[in-house]
């Protein structure tokens, strides 16, 4: 049978108004349907103290801040690692990020006074293992300084002070952190805590230090693998190899600078210290109880 144009038209109709009708042409008409806009809340202007902590952090790791030509490595750790807050006491009363820790504004207005510890490292023929500093360090980039120099973190197994523990511990990481000396070479119970100084020192104006500084000796012959993101180089000098760096330090020689905390422990401890480090006598020259302040 053919089909006229008449007949298609009304075959047509009748089969749209079939399908119309039926329930599932109409669900699967309606999933194709333009959905109505979502409407967003308006964002508040408000931030919280934690947000804007947040904020700023991630400002920073995204180069929108001032720092953002801090190196990758410095950077995480001035906002990875939290300090501990001490009194001139030495009693611990809070926790704040190394960054906050060496701001000199919050130095000079706030207390940001945190634990820190200087290893002095010698060798057995007595020779003090020295590091210069890396170019990309924060504070006090490229100085000559001691073994070691750094912070015991808010952490449980850094915050014990029983027999200076924590502090030893952490010299143990820093240790490995920054120079490659294995743990084994250096255990916990070697070091020896002859003193604390308290002490404050600025960098280049926009950072600084403000510490109470646990001096740690250790006689022993390590392997040493410096990290060059902490360290630029390191020797090992005795007593008159040391006098004739100090001399040119003071001279301006060979743009050569000595760290701030160092200097203190050179002009008021290491000499005489250095004499029972010979003798075998380390202990008798320790005082814990003392905190010398040379700030």
């Amino acid at each position: 049978m053919s089909l006229t144009p008449s007949l298609l038209k009304t075959t047509a109709a009748g089969l749209s108004c079939s399908l119309a009708s039926s329930p599932k042409f109409h669900r699967l008409t309606s999933a194709f349907a333009p959905r109505p806009l979502l409407r967003l809340r308006p964002i508040s202007n408000s931030v919280s103290p934690l947000s804007a902590r947040v904020l700023s952090t991630l400002n920073v790791a995204m180069g929108d801040a001032p720092d953002a030509g801090m190196d990758a490595v410095q950077r995480r750790l001035m906002f990875e690692d939290e300090c501990i807050l001490v009194d001139e006491n030495d009693s611990v009363v809070g926790h704040d990020t190394k960054y906050n820790c060496h701001l000199w504004e919050k130095i000079e207005s706030g207390n940001m006074l945190h634990r820190a510890f200087s290893v002095f490292l010698f060798n057995s023929k007595y020779e003090l293992l020295l590091q210069q500093r890396s170019g990309t360090k924060v504070t006090f980039p490229l100085v000559w300084t001691n073994t070691c120099c750094s912070h015991p973190l808010y952490r449980e197994s850094e915050l014990i002070n029983e027999n200076v523990l924590g502090v030893r511990n952490a010299a143990q990481r820093k240790l490995l952190d920054e120079l490659g000396i294995p743990a084994e070479d250096v255990p916990v119970d070697q070091f020896i805590p002859l003193g604390r100084m308290l002490y404050k020192a600025p960098s280049d104006g926009k950072w600084g230090e403000h510490e109470l500084d646990y001096l740690l000796f250790i006689v022993r012959d390590v392997n040493v693998n410096p990290n060059p993101d902490e360290v630029s180089a390191v020797k090992y000098v005795n007593r008159d190899e040391l006098k004739e760096l100090l001399r040119k330090a003071d001279a301006g020689e060979e743009g050569l600078k000595l760290s701030p905390w160092f200097r203190l422990v050179v002009d008021n401890f290491l000499f005489k210290w250095w004499e029972h480090v010979e003798k075998g006598t380390l202990t008798e020259a320790a005082d814990m109880k003392t905190i010398h302040k040379l700030t």
